[in-house]
């Protein structure tokens, strides 16, 4: 049996210089780890044949199927804040664009599918444990609300990579709205090719924001509306204790989603300096920094699109200006909303901002985890009098003391009943989200003993994170100081 994708290839129809084409190295022998059937049946695709034996030649780049673009996607990009002009996908192949059952368009990429004429000396692969982080993680993130890139399938390939030891190869497929990034614009601003960075411009409105094309200004809304998306992302990624790791701009998607699950992770202990990436040495992207770096990213795309805004340039650098203005306003109103109703405050006091900060100084005094103390907030909002399992995740709770009568009295003042109250608070308040040592833990068993058992279960917790179940306990606890995982690695 065949299978049919429906592709509709939009970007291989740009010009040539957008991309390379290229078709997935084969690998040895190819099994499946995991295959995402919600997601699968989600886009139109028939889950039984991409589990079947010509199915996974398909997801592991053993073999193309009709109507692929198969291409490799130029783009550049400030890493750490230097600038590379030539990036692009050295280990991931675009097969193609479908248009899911929602209406919505969407890549299928293989990540780990072999080299690219971008690869720069790597070698295309991709190891396992990378591949079993993005997926946990990815799906964690839209399990969570947060707009993401998601993982149709893990694929092991029967090889070796080679990094600091031999590992399992594997090749995660990618589901995203589209793979193009801050960088991509960057590749053609760089070269002085304007006609190119309209022609992207052009196919971003079209895909993601056809509401610009109707605007006096396209150009402009483009940019405002990128913006929007990225102010409203950053401020989700705060309000769940997650890092990034390397936010480069070609890390930066147009689409306003996560993308590129490095060396992410989620906090534990609340710290706004915390750093998990091996490779950021200078916290450049310490989760506090995230807000900022935003704006930076964000920067550059401007300077890209300032040739489209006005045809003289200091008049175009103005307007770009003036729309870059509007970040941080779009990012504090966000971020205080969604701060406001972890809290249960669903009404808004001049107050309020203030509250939050004070409770978040006191997490951070008092080392508080930061999943696990709004939750147990939450918990504790039906009957407030007694906050006893939130003041002991304090190892200093005295700031945490003065604190609390401040919120008593402020959601005395609100309309909902307690009860009410705490199950919107459970809603937004996780109390699962993929720890960091319970990840390792997760990638160890699959890399060292072939037991992807505990990645199965993972992602069944994951999978819920607001609904707390009594077996499923020891996932949210915070690790024990023999358990802590300090550093993440990128995994190329």
């Amino acid at each position: 049996m065949t299978m049919h994708f429906p592709f509709d290839n939009s970007y291989a129809a740009l010009p040539e210089t957008f991309f390379a084409r290229v078709a997935p190295t084969p690998v040895s022998a190819p099994r499946l780890v995991k295959l995402n059937q919600a997601l699968a049946v989600q886009l139109g695709l028939d889950p039984d044949w991409l589990a079947s034996p010509e199915g996974l030649e398909v997801l592991a780049g053993v073999r193309v199927p009709e109507g692929a673009a198969s291409i490799a996607m130029a783009y550049a990009g400030h890493q750490f804040g230097n600038f590379v002009p030539q990036l692009g996908d050295g280990r991931a192949i675009l097969l193609g664009e479908v248009v899911d059952r929602g209406g919505i368009r969407r890549d299928i990429q293989l990540k780990g599918s072999g080299r690219t004429p971008f690869s720069r000396m790597g070698d295309g692969r991709a190891a396992l444990g990378p591949v079993l982080r993005e997926y946990i993680i990815s799906e964690a993130m839209a399990a969570l609300g947060i707009p993401t890139t998601r993982s149709l399938a893990a694929v092991l390939t029967g090889d070796r990579v080679v990094r600091e030891e031999p590992l399992p190869g594997a090749v995660l497929t990618r589901i995203a709205s589209s793979h193009i990034r801050v960088g991509t614009f960057q590749f053609f601003a760089a070269r002085g090719d304007s006609a190119s960075v309209r022609a992207l411009a052009d196919h971003v409105i079209a895909r993601h924001y056809p509401a610009a094309a109707q605007a006096e200004f396209p150009y402009l809304a483009l940019l405002e509306g990128v913006i929007a998306r990225q102010a409203e992302l950053i401020a989700s990624w705060m309000m769940i204790g997650f890092i990034h790791g390397v936010m480069n701009t070609d890390n930066c998607s147009i689409a306003g989603e996560t993308i590129d699950y490095g060396p992410c992770a989620f906090m534990d202990v609340f710290d706004p300096k915390t750093v998990y990436s091996s490779i950021d040495q200078f916290g450049r992207y310490a989760y506090g920094n995230q807000p900022p770096i935003g704006l930076w990213n964000l920067t550059r795309l401007a300077e890209c699109l300032v040739p489209l805004l006005a045809e003289d340039a200091d008049k175009g650098v103005e307007i770009a200006q003036n729309a870059l203005g509007g970040y941080a306003e779009r990012f504090n109103a966000a971020y205080l909303a969604k701060l406001a109703a972890k809290l249960g405050l669903f009404t808004s006091q001049p107050d309020d901002p203030q509250l939050s900060q004070d409770f978040l100084a006191a997490m951070a005094k008092g080392r508080a985890d930061f999943t696990l103390t709004f939750r147990r907030l939450s918990d504790a909002a039906a009957d407030p009098d007694d906050l006893s399992e939130v003041r002991r995740l304090f190892e200093d709770p005295a700031a945490f003391d003065e604190w609390a009568p401040r919120w008593r009295a402020r959601i005395a003042a609100e309309p909902q009943d307690g009860v009410t109250r705490q199950a919107a608070m459970r809603a937004i308040n996780p109390v699962y989200i993929p720890r960091n040592h319970q990840v390792e833990a997760v990638i160890r068993a699959g890399v060292d003993q072939g037991d992807f058992g505990p990645f199965e279960q993972l992602l069944t917790v994951l999978a819920n994170p607001f609904r707390e179940l009594e077996e499923f306990a020891r996932y949210a606890e915070p690790p024990q100081p023999h358990e802590e995982v300090r550093q993440t690695f990128c995994g190329t």
